[in-house]
């Protein structure tokens, strides 16, 4: 998620009984509910190095323990500067800010799980991406949900006792945001459900080491394009997902991942069964030997390691090399089948591999 969204669930949970930590609370859970993401700091190194490390080791255990300290011993540290200096006595505990800033981070950590973008929470000890589909990277209905119950909180603590108040308007826009993450779930899994009727003239039968549809937990990356010259029907479909929108809960996109290429729709869930059927894109994804070859890079290897539904463009030059391009779909917002609309968007990468098979250019556009 967001970091404003992070930041919004930090303070929710610093108005339930979790403040009772004694002061420093609320900006223990405010620093912890953001520190994962001080992966930020890669962006140094460029692109690349942002890629490599992105939610890996700080959204893992080690990161979940290791920040929790830091941030209970900055806070710590802080609160007992200024008691100092105001001749007053400080009621938080290290123990204590510790085990909120544990839920803080952890809470982060949960947050990413149920995204498109995914999360990495058993790093470094494995560098898979786990994720649920279930909403976008931003979703302005949970903005607004822990947002609101932040106004309303304050709001009613200004007229009555704050220390019940504030925590149970808290309380309730948990359990609302619960109830949103239990619709959002429904709705994928009613997406998946309509995804072979949506796709069913284009939907080939599945492979036998298919990914079953499923509305749970996923995982990448796989390793289909790297089975060169396996004895596969043709086609034949390797998996299937439905992937949120930023602005309709209703609407998902399904994303099929076939041998050769990918076949990509949209899913309005409700919308008339008579109405016209939903434009279906065919999007290529050459995987040759000359792009295994490219894979081999290092930069081809983080991008392919990070891309769920990497697609591949071969693109031939005069002096008879070929620029290897890839994309991941997730993030995709060109026309697929367009080479010139292709170079838009983020999350692409191209390697240069020269007639010889040497690999001369190695970027991320």
């Amino acid at each position: 998620m967001d970091n404003l969204t992070h930041s919004l669930f930090g303070l929710t949970l610093a108005r339930t009984p979790l403040r009772r930590a004694g002061r420093g609370a609320a900006a223990a859970l405010l620093l912890a509910s953001n520190a994962p993401d001080i992966d930020i700091v890669t962006t140094a190194g460029g692109a690349l190095p942002y890629l490599q490390w992105h939610r890996g080791p700080t959204h893992g255990p080690l990161g979940v323990v290791g920040l929790a300290s830091v941030v209970a011993a900055i806070v710590w540290a802080g609160d007992r500067w200024q008691s100092s200096r105001r001749g007053v006595r400080s009621d938080a505990s290290w123990l204590a800010l510790w085990g909120i800033s544990i839920v803080g981070v952890l809470g982060h950590v949960l947050l990413d799980l149920p995204t498109s973008y995914g999360t990495r929470p058993l790093s470094p000890w494995s560098w898979h991406w786990y994720g649920l589909d279930w909403l976008p990277i931003v979703d302005v209905y949970l903005l607004a949900l822990l947002g609101g119950g932040l106004w309303l909180g304050r709001t009613r603590s200004a007229q009555s006792a704050p220390s019940w108040t504030s925590g149970r308007v808290a309380t309730a826009t948990l359990v609302l945001m619960a109830g949103w993450y239990g619709v959002r779930g429904a709705a994928h899994a009613e997406a998946i459900r309509l995804a072979p009727r949506v796709l069913a003239a284009d939907l080939a039968p599945a492979c036998p080491d298919a990914v079953p549809p499923q509305a749970g937990l996923d995982a990448w990356p796989r390793a289909f394009e790297r089975e060169i010259g396996r004895d596969r029907p043709a086609p034949c479909l390797l998996e299937l997902a439905a992937l949120p929108s930023f602005v309709s809960p209703w609407r998902w996109r399904l994303v099929a991942r076939q041998t050769g290429g990918y076949i990509v729709s949209d899913v309005i869930l409700g919308a008339d069964a008579s109405a016209a059927p939903a434009r279906v894109r065919q999007v290529p994804d050459h995987w040759t030997p000359t792009a295994v070859t490219a894979a081999v890079s290092p930069l081809a290897h983080v991008f392919l390691g990070f891309s769920r539904f990497p697609a591949t463009r071969l693109e031939p030059q005069a002096d008879g090399s070929t620029s290897v391009h890839w994309h991941d779909l997730r993030f995709y917002v060109g026309d697929e089948q367009d080479s010139v609309t292709a170079r838009r968007g983020s999350f692409r990468a191209r390697v240069d591999v020269s007639a010889s098979g040497a690999i001369t250019r190695a970027e991320l556009p």
